[in-house]
């Protein structure tokens, strides 16, 4: 079987993250997309607990249906998040299995000063997909394409539009943003609270 791997913070989930799903299930010869949200983020980036993001993800993933999943691999492997150790505990653990790697074209560029690089190149190919960031296409490096563009929307956004009481229903899935209320993350008052 043929796996897109799709990792990130989900710090929350957004169109754009759901959008890439689609359209790297759509466009690239894969069987499953595996969203894998990070555990700790390496830097010390704050984050909801790994229970919601994981939470937030499936509800996101449900509208794409049965080839996306939501992967714990980084709870199972605790600690910072380290895109080559995962990695290497998935083809550990699904031997039989063809992964890639889903990042977006912002980071890009990037690759190159993660940690054990080289080695992730050689563990697996990489699916760029096209991100707008900052309203400014942002291009691939190392001659890759990365297709059309994502919508330029951003975990961060999110996070900063939900903390001054402005509204995301156009940048986070209904099913997200419902439990983001229940939850009363990112500073959002439970629905039922004035």
């Amino acid at each position: 079987m043929r796996v897109a791997l799709f990792g990130g913070s989900f710090n929350p989930p957004h169109v754009g993250h759901q959008l890439g799903a689609l359209y790297v299930l759509e466009t690239h010869d894969v069987h499953e997309l595996w969203l894998v949200p990070c555990f700790l983020h390496p830097f010390d980036k704050s984050l909801a607990a790994f229970e919601d993001r994981f939470r937030m993800c499936e509800l996101m993933a449900a509208a794409l249906g049965s080839r996306v999943r939501v992967d714990d691999v980084e709870r199972q492997l605790g600690g910072a998040s380290r895109t080559l150790r995962t990695v290497q505990a998935l083809k550990d653990a699904h031997p039989a299995h063809e992964f890639s790697l889903v990042i977006g074209s912002d980071l890009s560029g990037e690759t190159s000063s993660w940690y054990g690089a080289d080695e992730l190149r050689r563990l697996l190919p990489f699916i760029v997909v096209g991100r707008a960031a900052g309203g400014a296409d942002a291009q691939p490096a190392d001659g890759e394409t990365a297709g059309i563009l994502m919508p330029a929307v951003s975990s961060t956004s999110v996070r900063q539009r939900l903390a001054a009481g402005l509204p995301v229903n156009d940048r986070v899935s209904r099913a997200v943003l419902d439990y983001i209320g229940e939850k009363k993350l990112y500073g959002v008052p439970a629905p039922h609270e004035p």
